[in-house]
């Protein structure tokens, strides 16, 4: 009876070890495109950073209070259109072309919403600033750049819109290539105008791109014989924006909650003055290109699991949801390593103020260290948006970033006086307990015994 019992349990773990092999060259293979794909946002901050870096501490401190506000507004109306390519994945799955045409025309009239709110949030936010205690000096030059910022949310949400139709469909790489052309445009565009315009410069180089890139996307999408099948007439449904806009909510609030918990974050740095606010916004920028690993690895995730739920393979969820995490946690393990070694470097590249380096070198540990728990938790939500339970991570961020990370941020920055590092020390343990709850939720979700309908639709059990 032993070795019986010895036997299953062998061939057990090498059946889980056999599927979680199978998962990785598809999630690899997926999300490479991906997080080349992400450059198209990330690096707009970079390339800002650095022109504006080179004009002054001012400039890169009025760009870092504009990132830390813009995403909590990019973050809610990512994750309100964001259902848009698990639909599409899960329609792909089922060979469902008809659905898939339905999904991206009325997913377009989203997009184009969902950059009209976010200028319009944007536009009504500048009149709070006055009154949130930001350095006089940042205020003055703020405006145009604000507004900018907003206007640029339109092109960004079209193009985001067309992109999750290329990635959902197994055509990664030519979604990533046609939004990096906005890039491309960027950096001559960027360095031109920021000589000319200053801090203005950076902004109006970023709606330009923007547009450039959005157009060349719906082109491509629009005129390829390819796509025919995929832009059959379908009428215009209410039940078909009902239906996005029931699984698009719930995201788009978790991504308001996370996004702003940081947004509270970057507003306490505020407060401790012009010099924390600019070593901020140079650690942002390299974080970005840092945290595509894990939001590509995390969106590769959720298209996969997508595609399965709608092939009728649901028993495939767990094993995807695991090979990611694991992916997501060495490059963080990586990363974090070479943060702590070599952070003083990297914000040397940026400035040469000794103070301004002194204070990103810290935050570069303190976040290298976040990093792990973020790797897993990004891909936790992942899996779990694929099986549309978006409910459940709506409740960890309200939980995790507001009654922990927020309350401990102010308690190391302020009452510790730990500074900057500590306000994003205390984000770091929300994000540890986020983790936590999170492999927790998809662990049960993915269970056997879940019926394929009941994870198709996001049920709380």
């Amino acid at each position: 009876m032993f070795m019986t019992n010895v036997t299953e349990t062998q061939t057990t773990t090498q059946t889980s070890f056999n599927s979680l092999r199978r998962e990785v060259k598809p999630l690899v293979n997926l999300a490479v495109p991906l997080v080349a794909g992400s450059l198209s946002f990330t690096l707009f901050g970079v390339i800002n950073s650095y022109f504006l870096g080179l004009i002054g501490e001012v400039p890169l401190a009025a760009a870092s209070l504009t990132m830390s506000v813009s995403i909590i507004i990019y973050g809610a109306l990512f994750g309100f259109i964001g259902p848009i390519g698990y639909f599409i994945g899960t329609a792909y799955g089922a060979n469902d072309s008809k659905k898939i045409s339905g999904v991206i025309k009325h997913g377009v009239v989203l997009g184009v919403l969902a950059g009209t709110i976010g200028f319009v949030l944007m536009a009504l936010a500048l009149f709070v600033l006055p009154y949130l205690g930001q350095p006089k000096e940042v205020l003055e030059i703020i405006t145009p750049f604000w507004l900018l910022t907003g206007i640029s949310m339109i092109p960004f949400f079209m193009t985001f819109v067309f992109k999750q139709f290329y990635d959902s469909t197994d055509k990664p790489w030519t979604g990533t290539t046609l939004s990096l052309i906005s890039v491309a445009v960027y950096i001559p565009l960027c360095g031109w105008f920021v000589n000319l315009f200053g801090l203005t410069g950076a902004g109006l180089a970023a709606v330009l791109a923007g547009f450039v890139g959005v157009i060349a996307i719906a082109a491509h999408f629009y005129l390829m014989p390819a796509h025919v099948p995929y832009r059959v007439a379908s009428p215009w449904r209410k039940a078909a924006f009902a239906e996005q806009l029931r699984e698009g909510l719930p995201m788009g609030v978790q991504y308001l909650l996370e996004g702003g918990a940081i947004t509270v974050a970057g507003l306490l740095i505020g407060l401790l003055g012009a010099t924390a606010l600019a070593a901020n916004q140079i650690v942002f920028s390299v974080l970005g290109i840092l945290w595509i690993v894990p939001i590509g690895m995390s969106a590769a995730v959720g298209i996969l699991v997508s595609q399965a739920v709608g092939a009728g393979e649901k028993q495939r969820a767990r094993s995807i949801g695991v090979a990611g995490m694991m992916i997501a946690g060495l490059w963080s393990l990586l990363f974090t390593a070479l943060l702590i070694l070599f952070g003083k470097w990297v914000a040397s590249r940026f400035v040469s103020e000794p103070d301004v380096i002194a204070v990103a070198t810290l935050l570069f540990i303190v976040w290298g260290l976040a990093q792990i728990f973020d790797g897993i938790q990004s891909v936790g939500v992942g899996v779990l948006r694929g099986i549309f339970d978006n409910r459940y991570p709506t409740r960890v961020s309200l939980i995790a970033y507001w009654l922990i990370s927020l309350p401990l941020g102010y308690l190391f920055g302020f009452i510790f006086k730990w500074g900057a590092a500590g306000v994003w020390a205390g984000y770091g343990a929300g994000l540890a307990i986020a983790s936590v709850l999170l492999v927790r939720r998809l662990w049960k979700m993915t269970g056997s015994t879940v019926p394929l309908h009941e994870i198709s639709q996001g049920e709380k059990l």
